[in-house]
């Protein structure tokens, strides 16, 4: 079994890749929902649904949120009407938001909810939000705290990061399913490259899956996000400098050995960041060099089969 820890786009890839070569009972993708909010009476969970549209071939590459073939003519009438339109729902991208409301009014779990959801969009590969209960990504700037859709969406991450909590963590509930997983035998975790900050830190602060990663015997191999000192999409790299780190793939080495101790084993890195190896490895890690820029469903194809090799010649070790 391999456990993909995924939230945003870069997540969402790799989470296709992995699916791409591994049958649905050898691979579960533990979600994001620190991004998840209430807008327009709806619960709207981009993450899950990024990995979801992008599983299923459904999402939107040009804009990197929402669904391919969409329209706007609800967000168009709620404009017109006075409402806010700082947040977009496509018209197809509405009907899931409706029908996920509908599901949590009658009292069903988030993971039922999205469940369910896949099987409509044929999506046969386990993916499970990280906590049942809501956990909120709060931002901090010099202005104060932001919850993360202001930040991200409405603020277009202007404001200057201080640093991030995440609210509800401590009480966080895992799935049911996610529970059997973190007793079942894992050959690895992969942490695909998402933004350390407010796509993995989430996962990592439920209680349940910080025990379990403490307490593992098996590897966790890390992708970085950031390729020759940018971030592919996103703010990951703006709010490395914003914290005083140099955006590259040592630093976010660095960034998570001294805030999870030795949670990651090993990294895989772009070819462009090959000068970085040395000082990786002095850290303690192997390190695995490659294209890690995921372009088409193709090349996260290809990535994901390495970073599983590399994932097993750990295992054998």
């Amino acid at each position: 079994m391999i456990v993909a820890l995924a939230g945003g786009v870069g997540g969402a890839k790799l989470a296709v890749g992995l699916a791409a070569v591994l049958p649905p009972a050898e691979l579960t993708i533990v979600v994001n929902t620190g991004d998840d909010f209430e807008h327009l009476g709806f619960t709207v969970c981009p993450d899950l649904d990024t990995v979801l549209y992008t599983l299923a071939g459904e999402n939107n590459p040009k804009l990197g949120w929402g669904r391919a073939g969409e329209t706007w003519n609800f967000m168009n009438e709620v404009k017109r009407l006075g409402g806010q339109d700082w947040f977009q729902l496509g018209d197809r991208d509405l009907a899931l938001h409706v029908l996920r409301r509908e599901a949590l009014a009658r009292g069903a779990s988030l993971s039922t909810v999205m469940r369910d959801l896949a099987a409509c969009f044929g999506v046969e590969h386990t993916m499970l939000p990280m906590s049942e209960t809501p956990v909120r990504t709060v931002v901090k700037t010099k202005f104060g705290e932001l919850a993360f859709q202001d930040y991200f969406v409405r603020l277009r991450c202007k404001p200057r990061v201080t640093g991030f909590r995440f609210a509800g963590a401590k009480a966080a509930r895992v799935p049911d399913a996610l529970a059997r997983v973190l007793r079942e035998r894992v050959d690895a975790v992969v942490i695909c490259p998402s933004n350390p900050f407010v796509s993995i830190a989430p996962i990592v602060s439920v209680p349940a899956i910080k025990a379990w990663l403490k307490a593992r015997t098996f590897p966790v191999i890390a992708v970085s996000p950031i390729i020759g000192g940018a971030a592919v999409k996103g703010p990951a790299a703006k709010m490395m400098r914003e914290l005083g780190i140099k955006p590259n793939a040592l630093e976010i080495a660095r960034h998570y050995e001294r805030n999870y101790g030795n949670a990651v084993d090993h990294w895989v890195i772009d070819q462009q960041d090959a000068k970085l190896i040395s000082a990786i490895e002095r850290m303690g890690k192997r390190v695995l060099v490659t294209d890690t820029l995921m372009t088409s469903r193709r090349k996260s194809a290809i990535l994901a089969r390495q970073v599983l090799g590399f994932a097993r010649k750990q295992i054998n070790v």
